[in-house]
């Protein structure tokens, strides 16, 4: 069901430099750990949520990508930033509370190189080309580049992880903007591999609404 219901309250996204952040490649996908108080709060959410790390789906063209679609369009890629509510004392503790997580996803869409993930995309990623690689930014990563400029307008539901175990314990948070990655980036993205293999369409296909009701910032 859709319901264009607007969020009791604004969104609030407290989000601070992450230090040299690590980038891992997990075989999967590629992932960025965070360890500031970077925090979220308000919109559909009770409590204050910290966030936890954030990574990316893509697939093996423009054409597909993304794990959430807008009248049936895939993206490209869909960066995901994943929080825990701080009710619990940690990531662990909340990923199976049906309260614990909060994800925000933004679509990306092929477009101008995005400035704020430059040393990400031209020189951490080769880094970590092959699966269980890590290394460190040289530099700190303002999280708040990797936003699209218009965070008031999303969808939100009640939802779960897209990869296992599945816990039914996210509050979704889907952007309507899109970020946009350059065609280079977006390539150094499909260069990551797993064993021999590049690692691309890392995306859950699209699962039956069901029950859930989704709920829009606008109108």
């Amino acid at each position: 069901m859709f319901d264009q219901k607007l969020a009791s309250s604004p969104l609030v996204i407290n989000y601070n430099p992450e230090p040299k952040p690590e980038v891992m490649n997990t075989g999967k996908s590629v992932k960025v750990q965070a360890t500031h108080s970077s925090e979220i709060k308000g919109g559909p959410l009770t409590g204050t949520y910290k966030l936890e790390q954030f990574h990316f789906h893509w697939g093996a063209n423009d054409k597909k990508g993304s794990e959430h679609t807008i009248n049936d369009k895939m993206y490209a890629s869909e960066l995901h930033l994943v929080h825990y509510n701080t009710k619990y004392p940690n990531f662990g503790a909340a990923a199976d509370k049906p309260d614990g997580l909060a994800v925000f996803g933004f679509f990306v869409k092929p477009g101008a190189k995005h400035v704020g993930m430059k040393e990400f995309t031209d020189i951490a990623l080769a880094a970590v080309r092959d699966e269980g690689k890590k290394v460190h930014l040289t530099t700190d990563l303002d999280m708040k580049t990797l936003l699209n400029s218009n965070t008031s307008k999303y969808w939100t539901y009640l939802g779960s992880l897209t990869t296992p175990p599945l816990y039914e314990s996210v509050t979704w948070i889907v952007f309507k903007e899109p970020i946009e990655m350059s065609d280079e980036q977006l390539h150094e993205l499909r260069n990551l591999r797993c064993g021999s293999h590049c690692i691309v369409d890392n995306y859950r296909p699209p699962v039956p609404l069901g029950d859930r009701i989704v709920r829009a910032s606008f109108k």
